[in-house]
Order: C-alpha cells, then sequence, then structure tokens
C-alpha cells in the first residue's frame, strides 16, 4: 500500500538545499501544469449529471444500504436488547454500525459519481491578490513560507501580510531579514509586516490582516506552509471560474513533515485520504463544510459583509458555517496544494483534534439554523451533528466490547461479524487512494510506499483521535477556557 510522497524525498528548487522541504513535493518535467490541464481538457467530456440527481441518487443507495444493514443485523439486536433492553440496543447499533455505514455508502456513491470541472488557467484572467498570515512564534518556518509564495509563478501583483501575534520569538526578525531580501522586487510581491503587542489568538490577527488588505481576492496561509508549485494560480483560478455566488474556495493541504515519526505517518493518510477525499465530496454537492485557514481564498467583499473571523477556537470552520447561511457557495480546489507541518507528538495531535472538535461545537452554537437550512450540503451538516454521538459510543461501547471480545471471549458488543466491516473500509480507501493517485500524477507528483502508516490509519487512527475529540466536545460544552495550545 502507498502513501503520498515523491522517492527522491526533496523538493527540487534553487538554494534550498539546507532547507527542510516537504519531502512529499517534487517538480515535474516536461509538460508544465497549464499544458497537463489543457490536454485533459480536450479530451471527450462525459454525460454530465446536475448535482441535486447525483444527491439523490446517492441518498437512495446509502438508505437501501442502511436497511439491508437493519435487516442483517436483527438477531444482533435482539440479543443485546436482552442484555441491555431493547433502547439501549438499537442505541448501541446505530451509533455503532448503522450511522457510520450510511455515512461510508454515500461517500462511496459520491465517489462513483463525482466528475469534476476542469479549469484551464487563464492568466491574463487572474487578479491581484493579498495572502494574510498570522504568526506566532514561527521563526524556523515563516522564512521558508515566505520563500514559497515568492517563488510562485503568479502573473499578477501579490500582497503579503503578516500579523505577528505577540510572538515571543524571533518570528519578526526573520520576516524583516526575508522583506531585506526582496528589496528588489517590490513592484510583483509587496511584503506588509503588523507586530502586536500582546497574543490576541487567530481569529484577532487575522482581522488585523484583512483591515490592511487591499486588493479583492483574499488568501489565508499558514506560517510553517510551503505552497506547492501553481498553488496560486490553481487556487484563484478555481474561484474565478466558479458561480457568482462562492465566496469561498479551499485549497489542498498535505502533510510536509510526514517521515518524522510514527504519528506523523498517520496523519499523512488521514490528510491525503480522510480529508482530501472528504471535502471533495462536500465540494461535489456544493458546500465544502471548512474553508480552512491554512489555505484557502475568500472575496473580500464578502468576509467584509460577514464581519471577517470570530474570536472562536475553530475560527475557519465557524467563518465558513456563517458563509452557509447566507447562502454562500463554499467549494474545494484539489489541483492548489501546499504542504504543513503537523503535530510530531501525540500531545500537540491531542490538542489540535481537541480544538478541533471544540470548533465543531462553536459552529453549531454560532450558526443553530444551518442544521435547518435545507441545502445541498445539509446531510454533511447533519452528519456532523452527530459526531458526539458517534465518538461517544466509539469511546465508551465499542472500545470496551472489543477488550471484552480480546480478553473474555465476551461477543456481545463485538463479535466476528464486525470483521464484515473491514472489506467495506478497504473498499472506501481504494478508492480514495485512485482517485487521489490520480491528482497527484496530474500535478507531477508521486506517491511512495508507507504500508505502516496505511496499516496504522485504517486500525489504530480512530483509536488515537477519539478521547482528544471528546475532550474538546465536552471542553467547549461546558464553556471551559480557551487557549490555542499546539505548539
Amino acid at each position: 500500500m502507498k502513501s503520498v510522497q515523491d522517492e527522491s524525498g526533496a523538493l527540487k528548487s534553487a538554494k534550498t538545499e539546507d532547507a527542510v522541504l516537504p519531502a512529499i513535493v517534487e517538480i515535474p518535467k516536461g509538460q508544465s501544469i497549464f499544458e497537463e490541464l489543457k490536454a485533459y481538457q480536450g479530451k471527450k467530456q462525459r454525460f454530465y449529471l446536475p448535482p441535486k440527481y447525483k444527491l439523490l441518487i446517492s441518498s437512495g443507495f446509502a438508505l437501501i444500504w442502511l436497511v439491508a444493514c437493519v435487516y442483517i443485523s436483527l438477531p444482533w439486536i435482539r440479543d443485546l436488547s436482552v442484555i441491555f433492553g431493547a433502547p439501549l440496543a438499537w442505541t448501541i447499533t446505530t451509533g455503532i454500525a448503522f450511522i457510520p455505514g450510511l455515512a461510508n455508502a454515500f461517500i462511496i456513491s459520491g465517489l462513483f459519481a463525482d466528475r469534476r470541472p476542469e479549469f484551464i488557467p487563464d492568466r491574463s484572467r487572474l487578479q491581484p491578490i493579498s495572502i494574510l498570515i498570522a504568526a506566532y512564534n514561527e521563526e524556523a518556518t515563516i522564512h521558508e513560507t515566505l520563500k514559497s509564495i515568492a517563488d510562485q509563478d503568479y502573473p499578477d501583483k501579490i500582497e503579503v501580510i503578516v500579523v505577528d501575534d505577540g510572538s515571543k520569538d524571533n518570528t519578526v526578525d526573520e520576516v524583516r531579514k526575508f522583506s531585506e531580501l526582496m528589496a528588489g522586487s517590490q513592484d510583483r510581491i509587496k511584503l506588509k509586516l503588523k507586530s502586536l503587542e500582546k497574543n490576541g489568538g487567530k481569529a484577532n490577527a487575522l482581522n488585523e490582516a484583512l483591515s490592511l488588505a487591499t486588493h479583492d481576492l483574499v488568501i489565508t496561509l499558514d506560517a510553517d506552509s510551503y505552497l506547492y508549485k501553481d498553488g496560486l494560480i490553481n487556487l484563484t483560478t478555481y474561484l474565478l471560474n466558479s458561480s457568482s455566488d462562492t465566496a469561498a474556495v479551499a485549497g489542498t493541504v498535505m502533510v510536509r513533515n510526514s517521515r518524522i515519526n510514527w504519528i506523523t505517518k498517520l496523519q499523512e493518510w488521514d490528510y491525503f485520504h480522510g480529508i482530501a477525499v472528504v471535502k471533495r465530496i462536500q465540494s461535489l454537492y456544493q458546500g465544502t463544510l471548512v474553508a480552512q485557514g491554512s489555505f484557502s481564498i475568500y472575496k473580500k467583499k464578502v468576509l467584509e459583509e460577514v464581519g471577517g473571523w470570530t474570536n472562536t477556537m475553530g475560527e475557519d470552520i465557524v467563518l465558513t458555517w456563517h458563509l452557509h447561511k447566507k447562502d454562500y457557495k463554499v467549494r474545494y480546489a484539489e489541483t492548489a496544494m501546499i504542504f504543513t507541518n503537523v503535530p510530531e507528538t501525540y500531545k500537540q495531535f491531542f490538542r489540535q483534534r481537541k480544538r478541533w472538535a471544540r470548533g465543531l461545537i462553536e459552529a453549531f452554537k454560532q450558526h443553530p439554523r444551518v442544521l435547518f437550512h435545507i441545502r445541498q450540503n445539509s446531510p454533511f451538516i447533519w452528519y456532523n451533528a452527530l459526531f458526539p454521538f458517534l465518538d461517544t459510543v466509539f469511546a465508551f461501547v465499542f472500545i470496551p466490547g472489543l477488550l471484552a471480545a480480546v480478553i473474555w471471549q465476551n461477543y456481545a458488543i463485538v463479535s466476528i461479524m464486525t470483521l464484515t466491516l473491514y472489506p467495506l473500509a478497504f473498499l472506501i480507501n481504494g478508492i480514495m487512494f485512485y482517485k487521489q493517485k490520480k491528482i497527484f500524477k496530474k500535478m507531477g507528483l508521486k506517491v511512495r510506499h508507507n504500508a505502516f502508516g496505511f496499516t496504522a490509519y485504517m486500525f489504530t487512527y480512530q483509536f488515537l483521535m477519539v478521547p482528544a475529540t471528546i475532550a474538546g466536545y465536552a471542553a467547549e460544552t461546558l464553556n471551559l477556557k480557551k487557549s490555542w495550545g499546539t505548539k
């Protein structure tokens, strides 16, 4: 089984031999991205089915799958009812099998129905962009992030606005050093720096940067990320070619430090399979749920209309749901890529996923009406609303049931039938891999062997993540003190 890295493990770029660069990236030889996309566009177009009909087909397939699962599980439910009573038995089977199965069936059918539009980058149509970077203690990475922007072959003006959010290290000095290096390129790239005396959080820093932006298109970028070739062109092209009611487009985020240790190898698969593919399917129904702050593009006038980012743990998901509430569309560009550093210890990973879980609850608290505002992406919002229930059942029912089966051979909750779920999981991952590999090939990227990462991702990732998500749900429900806490 493979995962996402190139065989050489190095980015071939001038004067970067000593830099810590994404091991996945390999600059393509021969055709440019533009030529490849043009050739792809020139192929015979397949039959087009509107998203609403794809949604009906996927929903129908998922419901048929659910009915079949319930029918097959009736003996299991009867046995559980003897032990726990019928209401609890149905609750257990719904949380362990029925809802996850329904979601997986919906995703599988969506992957088969996905025929995403291809946009040929037209350099003459591109517009000036403002890139907002909120930085806090990023002296080790900010230089390479800024360099990746400077290396982009973007044909129009780029305004880079770095807001130092009260860093305690030399982040400001690193930005100034880079500014001096770029002194001769101010006609193409203009770098602005604003230093805040006190740490006020990412949302506040982004709003400060937004107030300084002078262009109509705004891109947010994390200070520890590395833009891949044509990332800015492809992201901007996708927004400019989308419908007028599209307010934002999320880029594709991949793992930059995946070779560090076991936890980064697992996250490599999460970003490559889980996050990227779910965003892809959500975009199929014109409603990506998170335009992540690490790499997304927005229309500035829409950001100003909704008041920018709110001071929350999940400022990006809260903003995205505000856009959905306003009936704007949010899409996903799979060919606009960056590589970001992910947590390298379980403690850091726990804090990050806890923060993400808090962000989800914040989004529902800030914009509860999205649950009742019917749109094509409503099934994903409803499914997200069930995450606390599903994770709680997994932690307090499935895991004890698994231990009972392994240690005491008690198969009341987890039995041999549980193994029948794995063929479906392998099918989903196989389709995801096929889809993602095609994108990587198109972008001139290669995939590397990472059997350990895939195996661990399949069998252990949920066990590692659930404690963090439950802690996040509880912390936000109880309104506990908020802190970024991922460094």
